[in-house]
C-alpha cells in the first residue's frame, strides 16, 4: 500500500534539547510563531530584547516572511508539537536542520531541505531568509548562556 501517513511530520524524532542553540531556538520561536498573538509579542519582544531596536525588527522581518512563505507555500501542511513540548517532531527537526545550514553557509544542502518544506519554485527565496533569521539566531546564542552542555558524541 502506497498511502502516506498524514501525520508523519509530527512524529517525534528526538528532543529539542538535542539540538544546538540556533536549531532549538528555530523550533522554539516556530512553535511560538504558529501559537498565536500572545506568543508572537513574545517573539517581538525577545527579537527586540536581544538584537536591539535596528537588529530585532529586521530579524522579526525576515522570520515573519519565512513562517508566511512555508504556510502558503508549503507542500504540505507543516505539523508542530506545542510550545512547551520536549519532544522534536519531524517536521520541526527538518525546520531545524534547515536554518542551521542556512546560516551556516551551506546553501546547497539549505536548499535541498527547503525543498522539502515548500514548493521548489520557493525554495531559493526560503533559502535567504532563513540565512538571516539563523544570523539573528546565532547573535542571540552568543548573549544567551547555555543551560545545558553540549554532547560529546553522537548516538
Amino acid at each position: 500500500m502506497n498511502a502516506i501517513t498524514p501525520n508523519r511530520g509530527g512524529l517525534s524524532v528526538g528532543y529539542v534539547t538535542d539540538l544546538g542553540p540556533v536549531e532549538a531556538g528555530a523550533v522554539l520561536y516556530l512553535r511560538l510563531w504558529f501559537a498565536g498573538p500572545g506568543a508572537q509579542a513574545q517573539v517581538r519582544d525577545d527579537f527586540a530584547a536581544s538584537l536591539g531596536p535596528i537588529h530585532g525588527p529586521r530579524a522579526l522581518q525576515s522570520f515573519e516572511a519565512l513562517c508566511d512563505l512555508c504556510a502558503r507555500h508549503g507542500r504540505r501542511p507543516f505539523l508542530r508539537h506545542g510550545v512547551a513540548c520536549k519532544c522534536l517532531g519531524a517536521d520541526e527537526a527538518c525546520f531545524a536542520n534547515f536554518v542551521g545550514y542556512a546560516s551556516d553557509g551551506e546553501r546547497e544542502d539549505a536548499l535541498l531541505m527547503a525543498t522539502m518544506i515548500v514548493r521548489p519554485d520557493m525554495a531559493a527565496m526560503l533559502v535567504g531568509l532563513a540565512q538571516e533569521f539563523g544570523f539573528a539566531l546565532k547573535r542571540i546564542a552568543r548573549a544567551t548562556p547555555r543551560t545545558h552542555p553540549t554532547p560529546a558524541t553522537l548516538h
